[in-house]
Parts: C-alpha cells; structure tokens; sequence
C-alpha cells in the first residue's frame, strides 16, 4: 500500500479530530453560501472559501508544483520554502509565513493539508483542500478552505488567488 494514502478509517479518524480541534462539527457544514468578488462563494456562517481555476497543465504537473519544494520555488520565486513530500509531512512556505501538514496526499488527484497563517493563535489550523480534475488538457483545481478564524474570509481568497492561482497561471502559461 502507498504509504501517501490514508484509509478511510485513518482518514475519518484524522480528519475527525482535526475538526474537533479547530471546533468545528459537521453542521458547521451546513452553511449558506453567496457568492463573493470574482466569483468566490465565501460562506458568511462558516468562514469558508470556495475557488476553482483552470490551468494549462497536466494534474501530475499542478500536484508536483504544489507539494515539491523545487517546483513551488519555481512557481513563487520564494527561496524559503520547505514542503515535506511524506504523508504528516510539514510544510513552511513563503518565509515562514504559513504552515502546516499534509493530511491526505493522492498523487495527481488530491491534497489536503492542515494550514494556518503563523500570525494566527498557538495551536490554530484551518483545513484547506485541493481537488484536481482533468479539463481538456489541463486540470481544474476545486478548492475549499475551511476552518480558519472568523473575519479572515476576504483576506485569504485574494491570498490564494495572489499566491497561488495567479503564479500558477503565469508559470503554466495563460
């Protein structure tokens, strides 16, 4: 069995206690969603973004430039960064800026990590979720953010479109 891919149970088990953590229940998932700047549905109960972007890449290549440390260098220009490639395995990314693990790691397929802004209080993650689906020839990313403090919503979505999207599109190719 690949030591990256967690069991259902494993998982469930995980990912349970990782929301009880950051105290959240699933009702917490039963939200209503508006839609927000540039089509962001961010949800006004739950404090959870929603995004989707296209790239000109295959999914093993958007994988890789997201979870291999050389390759998010290449996509960020950022020096600092250490991601782990092992399932648990820690990530710092953007000097030190943010944090976290890697919960579930589906090569080419799925990403999710336990992530928080080292600003944020001791001990704080949200969960953010990074789906890659093929589209024609490329791979649309379906992201989720959840689990972060309340009022950080608009700050984070231009964050990841800034971060991530935009110099994921500039390094794929528009």
């Amino acid at each position: 069995m690949d030591s990256r891919i967690l069991t259902r149970r494993r998982f469930s088990l995980t990912l349970t206690s990782l929301l009880s953590g950051l105290g959240l229940s699933t009702s917490a998932c039963e939200s209503s969603r508006v839609n927000g700047p540039g089509g962001d549905e961010i949800s006004r109960t739950e404090e959870s973004i929603h995004q989707e972007v296209t790239l000109k890449a295959s999914r093993k290549r958007v994988y890789e430039a997201i979870t291999e440390a050389d390759q998010f260098r290449k996509v960020t220009g950022v020096e600092s960064t250490k991601i782990s490639r092992e399932l648990g395995g820690a990530f710092t990314l953007f000097g030190g800026a943010i944090e976290g693990r890697h919960v579930e790691l589906v090569p080419a397929a799925r990403i999710v990590q336990a992530w928080r802004a080292s600003a944020w209080e001791n001990g704080k993650y949200s969960i953010a979720r990074f789906e890659l689906k093929d589209e024609g020839t490329g791979t649309r990313i379906v992201f989720e953010h959840t689990g972060f403090p309340k009022g950080q919503a608009e700050h984070l979505a231009s964050g990841w479109k800034e971060h991530y999207w935009e110099t994921l599109t500039r390094y794929f190719g528009a």
